[in-house]
């Protein structure tokens, strides 16, 4: 690459998909929240975003991807197969991933995951320091990349670095366990800001460098190497105006009634949409969703249950597991309590459309959101922005992201079946009155705090760091701390 920019992106996949046109195959912008919010960011800036294309290839071989999609210019990180098995699925999805989220299943140590890990964050440093114009703004994304910033601070002390982790940061109890515990948090104070979801990741990454790096801190500032980083909660959202939109289409709406039609025009539709994953409380739900019928609290066909599970890395042996036990529970919910014709859980393990999404969200009158942990969970925020009606009910977990701010919704403990039951139950028989102002102060809510918003205020801590000996928290300024320069 011969032009550098001015601000670049850093994150596991290119924000692009191949898909089959009636002129053949084209590579398209991704629909997800990260991309439309940072769109306008690379678009103004011809901005570059570094990430892999998705499939195999050697390390040598850049993989065949456009230079520029709508705007935003790609420089692509090439994957073999081996680094696919030992980095991807190896150490970020069965090491990392079950850690950060409480280790609903245990993780697994291996010493050739840890090194491709390494090698593999190296790879995507070098590609961004040879997309970064000097003195630019480079921001990096999530867990699978947690020692690229220190890389880049090394190669590139020029550069203003941000990283934000969109999953859990587990307490120092759990994250002390990865035997390359240090070498990460290094990693991540290779940035200028790190930021996390929620404030109780921010705690629990201050407390582990003080531990584990013995480093001064003072409110959200620590001081490491001659530098201040400042750590910091940006909580994400969706792009709220785009989905209204969505769903105030009208073949939105009629899908939405043949939906509905389909299902055997229930007075209760309950809905779960999730990647197939055992931190999203799936079993626990399908528990719960059959002892209630069995209870007599709910019955078929007055209720049914639509379990949308969306593939999700189906060579890790969690995840193989994982889909045997569900599509067991579902069969057995199934051959005990439907009728001819009227199944009582709808199981469908496949992807959906953002549009056939929307439409499930407007058909369903209750939202099982119940994973054990998660960073945010943006479903909640989804249906939530799809009910213009203020129709519909929440059931959400206390351990996913979005309970600390949609407050309005059935919170419930998933560990605790009997929980999980009250809330679906009370949120099923909600009057409309209570159900609309929860539904309205929701809404209300995500209206102000969409995913642009989320994405102008990382960028703006990133731009604008506080003055150097004073720190800062929620704007109050602290007592001064000692320059750690002199």
């Amino acid at each position: 690459m011969t032009e550098r920019s001015s601000f670049v992106v850093v994150a596991n996949r290119l924000p692009v998909d191949e898909e089959e046109t009636p002129t053949g195959r084209e590579w398209r912008r991704s629909p997800g929240g990260l991309v439309s919010a940072l769109h306008p960011v690379l678009a103004s800036h011809r901005g570059t975003w570094v990430g892999w294309s998705g499939g195999a290839s050697e390390p040598t071989a850049l993989p065949e991807v456009p230079a520029v999609v709508d705007g935003i210019r790609l420089h692509p990180v090439p994957l073999s197969a081996v680094d696919i098995e030992e980095f991807y699925e190896g150490h970020c999805n069965s090491t990392i991933w079950p850690l950060y989220h409480d280790a609903v299943e245990q993780p697994r140590f291996r010493r050739r995951w840890r090194d491709a890990y390494r090698r593999v964050n190296a790879r995507f440093a070098a590609a961004a320091d040879a997309a970064a114009a000097p003195g630019a703004t480079v921001w990096v994304q999530d867990y699978q990349l947690q020692l690229v910033p220190g890389m880049l601070r090394a190669a590139r002390p020029d550069l203003r670095i941000g990283f934000f982790l969109h999953v859990p940061f587990p307490p120092m109890e759990l994250f002390m366990q990865i035997p390359m515990r240090a070498e990460i948090l290094r990693g991540l104070l290779g940035a200028d800001l790190v930021g996390f979801q929620q404030p109780l990741a921010v705690q629990n990454f201050m407390r582990i460098a003080r531990h584990l790096l013995g480093l001064r801190t003072r409110g959200d500032l620590l001081e490491t190497d001659g530098r201040r980083v400042r750590a910091g909660s940006f909580p994400i959202s969706i792009d709220v105006r785009a989905m209204e939109m969505m769903c105030a289409d009208p073949s939105t709406l009629e899908r939405a009634k043949q939906i509905r039609a389909d299902l055997g025009d229930p007075k209760i539709v309950m809905l779960g949409v999730d990647r197939l994953d055992y931190t999203k409380g799936i079993g626990q739900r399908l528990q719960a969703f059959r002892e209630l019928l069995d209870e007599g609290k709910l019955s078929v066909p007055d209720t049914v249950m639509v379990q949308v599970a969306t593939p999700s890395r189906e060579r890790v042996e969690h995840y193989q597991s994982l889909r045997v036990k569900v599509e067991r529970e579902v069969g057995r919910i199934n051959g005990d309590f439907s009728q001819v014709g009227l199944p009582a859980v709808h199981y469908l393990h496949q992807s959906y459309s953002p549009n056939e999404l929307a439409a499930l969200y407007r058909a369903a009158d209750v939202m099982l959101v119940t994973p054990l942990r998660d960073g945010m969970n943006l479903v909640a925020k989804e249906y939530v922005a799809a009910r213009a009606d203020n129709g519909g009910a929440v059931v959400l977990s206390e351990f996913a992201g979005a309970a600390y701010e949609l407050r309005q919704a059935f919170l419930c403990n998933p560990h605790d079946v009997d929980a999980l039951k009250d809330a679906m139950v009370r949120a099923s028989s909600v009057d409309f009155a209570d159900g609309s102002r929860r539904m309205a102060a929701m809404r209300r809510y995500l209206r102000s705090h969409d995913v642009n918003r989320w994405a102008d205020s990382f960028l703006r801590a990133l731009e604008d760091p506080p003055p150097v000996g004073v720190a800062t928290v929620s704007g109050v300024s602290l007592a001064p701390v000692a320059d750690a320069r002199r």
